[in-house]
């Protein structure tokens, strides 16, 4: 076998490429890296990226990223959430899951509002818990202000008293919304426990924005305040939060929602409707202005959102806004749209992913490549020539299939890639997703081979 090395591929540090290799075999995307493994979704990105600048002018965006499973929603979303922090956004991310959801009666939706508080991240704690920063940051921030605009010192006298003015703007830009005056009300013990050096107090008023405070009577025992985030207004915090971040120096609030399809999953239509009215809710917010700086993306499969039964779609007032319009088709496509369709990756781009792949593989774990151009393609035509690989075959298979190739290849120095080929491991045929009915034929054909014979890159 040739042995070839790349030299054009940016040398990867172990760590990061320990996480990028682990996490692909294992089916998940990285949360970090993935600037060294991102080939194609230009279009996808330049459309979200342009959201980003339409919060940061103080407005709102709302978009649903729709794609089979395994087809690169996840890996998307960590993409705009690397990009948005890059670029000074506060981004909170969560997996919607049977126990969280946008709306329930048994704390669902609180549920969802504090793992996004929990997953708060900045470019300085992009691996989250940076709600404490973010506050002490605004505290810094209006210190700064006072020091430079009004000339005081922090030994001054007037200090105190200009900061308390300053502070009072703050709150006057969120006392305007829905539950503003109790949130402003938080932020002024907060300030106050700053400048008094009261960590419990600080700790206490942190408490009560992730939520944790489970009923009034214990927010009122340690806070002396009688409300608590709760199931039903926990959105309109985030709203608040949104726009308190501007005045802490931050662009705005970028919040990821993934696993959509877990609402599409809530076996009481009743409960089902009741979050389908919730996404309804966020929406209009967003689109029609009643919600600033704050960006909003959720991914789900197709099932999930076109299934006129139980998806998004089963609710009339979504279906007619985000159905696609007449004149989109193949090859023509909205990407300003509410809902963006994640094509699959083309073999071109696939091939690219392989190689940089292969690459960081050999970095890893020491060894130099001798997997040829010839040999990936070589690969990928055995993974798209199986039975079901035009409909069915996932980027997520690709590049699991090919992790586990390179680790056994680099664990057995004598076999060569054309045999373990062709040994029939990496030829069984292909399963249609969970979110399909009907199940893929099971054994390949020489039809299904002679289709994907020109396999071309």
């Amino acid at each position: 076998m040739t042995q070839t090395i790349s030299g054009q591929a940016p040398r990867v540090p172990r760590r990061i490429a320990q996480v990028i290799v682990n996490s692909l075999k294992g089916g998940v995307v990285p949360r970090v890296g993935l600037p060294y493994i991102t080939v194609g979704r230009d279009r996808e990105v330049a459309a979200l990226l342009h959201d980003l600048d339409l919060v940061a002018d103080g407005g709102a965006s709302f978009r649903f990223l729709v794609g089979r499973y395994g087809s690169g929603k996840s890996f998307l979303l960590q993409t705009i959430r690397n990009h948005a922090m890059g670029r000074g956004y506060v981004v909170a991310d969560a997996d919607l899951s049977p126990e969280r959801r946008l709306q329930g009666t048994g704390g669902q939706g609180l549920a969802t509002y504090r793992e996004l508080i929990r997953n708060l991240s900045t470019k300085t704690r992009p691996e989250g818990g940076a709600l404490n920063l973010v506050l002490d940051r605004w505290v810094s921030n209006v210190q700064t202000q006072v020091t430079l605009e009004d000339g005081l010192d922090p030994e001054d006298p007037a200090f105190v008293g200009a900061m308390e003015r300053r502070i009072m703007d703050t709150m006057a830009s969120v006392q305007e919304l829905v539950h503003g005056y109790d949130f402003a009300r938080l932020l002024t013990m907060y300030w106050h426990a700053y400048l008094e050096g009261d960590d419990e107090a600080k700790a206490n008023v942190t408490k009560w924005f992730r939520g944790e405070y489970r009923n009034k009577t214990e927010a009122r025992q340690e806070l002396g305040v009688c409300i608590v985030i709760g199931d039903d207004d926990w959105y309109d915090y985030l709203k608040i939060l949104a726009t308190f971040l501007v005045g802490a120096g931050y662009k705005g609030l970028v919040i990821l929602l993934d696993e959509m399809v877990n609402l599409y999953k809530i076996p009481n239509a009743v409960s089902r409707q009741y979050n389908y009215e919730k996404v309804l809710t966020m929406y209009n917010d967003t689109l029609q202005g009643k919600a600033r700086h704050l960006g909003i993306i959720m991914s789900g499969t197709p099932q999930a959102v076109e299934d006129r039964r139980r998806g998004l779609y089963s609710y009339e007032a979504l279906r007619s806004r985000l159905a696609q319009g007449r004149f989109s088709q193949d090859g023509l496509v909205d990407m300003l749209a509410p809902v963006i369709r994640l094509e699959p990756l083309t073999h071109e781009e696939l091939l690219v992913l392989v190689e940089k792949l292969a690459d960081i593989h050999a970095g890893l774990f020491g060894y130099m490549r001798t997997i040829t151009q010839g040999e990936l393609v070589r690969f990928l035509e055995t993974e798209y020539g199986r039975v079901g690989a035009d409909t069915h075959l996932t980027p997520r298979e690709v590049i699991r299939d090919f992790v586990e190739m390179l680790d056994i290849l680099s664990q057995n120095p004598g076999i060569t890639v054309e045999q373990l080929l062709g040994s029939g491991q990496f030829s069984a045929p292909v399963k249609a997703p969970a979110e399909q009915d009907a199940a893929a034929p099971t054994s390949a054909s020489s039809a299904g081979q002679d289709e994907f014979a020109e396999f071309d890159i």
